[in-house]
């Protein structure tokens, strides 16, 4: 088993000694990074993949619960037990309360205890993310629901700001998803759903995020690696639905309506104002269409 912990402590004693405690286990293969300030953290938590931190609360750029706020709040997904001289009880119990796997003091530490926490908070870390994922999740498709969105969503503006890239959000509506439903029944409504993601994960990359924010709404947002074509984009995704409808044995045809919206670091924005000015992209793009007839095989 291999455990990538990354140790941000300014005393290059209390970081030896903690080391020293890890290299010692059995069963264990622990990978240690070292860090002495929260901006060199910061940094290191960016470019690489850390299982665990152990958190000094004081450090040369940072003190207190703000030290731990600011790292948790930046990266949510990875546990953190704090490591400190600060016996408070108070704070204690307030960093717990906000997400914190453990709260240790130095000097109370030993081999058996840190690497029983250790352990333990990457399987509650685990068990809480995977319970999150349920409530995150929309069942039919497997993709971010609304709730979802809303949670990942601010965090990508932040890495948009933070490598100061630009992002764009796609938001994405089934045509005659009503009348699928009304006269074909839910099953074929809920084929036509699970089809469109499967169209929407082709046209876009991995690392995008897609979601179902509504009965027959997605919404699509990713970092631009390059600049983004708004028409090339609404081309690929009439192109890779229609080869759908012609290749699936459905007795109709998918159509979509889209709107595309860009996020500028040096013009920051709301993810609310983002979504609503792609949504009303979407109903113009709706609007320039015929009057939509369903088109049924």
């Amino acid at each position: 088993m291999q455990v990538r912990v990354l140790i941000v402590e300014d005393d290059i004693i209390i970081s030896s000694m903690i080391e020293e405690i890890l290299s010692g286990s059995q069963g264990i293969n622990f990978v240690l990074e070292h860090r002495g300030s929260l901006a060199t953290a910061l940094a290191c938590l960016s470019g690489k993949e850390i299982d665990i931190i152990l958190l000094d609360l004081v450090l040369p750029d940072s003190d207190g619960f703000d030290t731990y706020s600011k790292i948790h709040h930046e990266f949510p997904e990875i546990p953190i037990i704090i490591l400190t001289g600060i016996d408070d009880e108070e704070l204690a119990i307030k960093s717990v309360q906000h997400g914190a796997q453990d709260y240790l003091i130095k000097g109370r530490v030993n081999y058996d205890l840190l690497v029983l926490a250790i352990r333990c908070a990457i399987e509650r870390h685990r068990l809480l993310s995977a319970t999150n994922a349920l409530s995150l999740t929309d069942p039919l498709t497997g993709l971010y629901n609304r709730r979802g969105l809303e949670t990942v969503a601010p965090q990508q503006l932040k890495i948009a700001d933070r490598l100061n890239k630009k992002m764009f959000l796609v938001f994405i509506d089934l045509d005659n998803f009503k009348w699928i439903n009304d006269s074909l029944g839910h099953k074929a409504g809920d084929t036509a759903l699970i089809n469109t993601t499967e169209s929407l994960k082709k046209v876009f990359r991995e690392s995008d995020i897609i979601a179902r924010i509504g009965g027959d709404e997605f919404v699509v947002i990713g970092l631009e690696e390059a600049p983004l074509g708004d028409g090339l984009l609404a081309e690929r995704l009439k192109k890779v639905t229609d080869n759908r409808n012609a290749n699936d044995l459905r007795p109709y045809n998918i159509s979509i309506s889209s709107g595309i919206v860009h996020y500028h670091p040096g013009q920051p924005c709301s993810f609310d104002d983002l979504l609503s000015r792609a949504d009303a992209c979407m109903y113009e793009d709706k609007k320039k269409k015929p009057r939509l007839v369903p088109c049924v095989k």
